[in-house]
C-alpha cells in the first residue's frame, strides 16, 4: 500500500488513480495523518447467457469434460 501526502496527491492525481486501478491501494494524508484511500472499484461480471452456453455444450459429445479432466490427472498436469 501507498502512502502520499495531500500535496503530493494533488500534483500526482493522475498516476495515483492509475496505480489504483492496477489493484494497488494508496492511502493519502493530511499533516501525517491518512485521510482517504484510494482502491480499484469491483468489475461487475457479466451474466452468463445460458441460450449461447446450451448451444455450445450441446454440440459436445458426451464424456468430453471427463476425458479432458482424466488426461489431465494422468499426464500429470494439474
Amino acid at each position: 500500500m501507498g502512502h502520499v501526502n495531500l500535496a503530493e496527491a494533488k500534483a500526482h492525481l493522475s498516476e495515483l488513480v492509475t496505480r489504483a486501478e492496477a489493484g494497488e491501494s494508496v492511502q493519502i494524508s493530511r499533516r501525517g495523518k491518512p485521510v482517504v484511500q484510494l482502491s480499484s472499484l469491483a468489475q461487475p461480471r457479466k451474466p452468463i447467457q445460458l441460450a449461447a452456453l446450451r448451444a455450445v455444450t450441446d454440440t459436445m459429445p458426451e464424456g468430453t469434460a471427463d476425458n479432458v479432466v482424466r488426461a489431465m490427472r494422468d499426464e500429470a498436469r494439474y
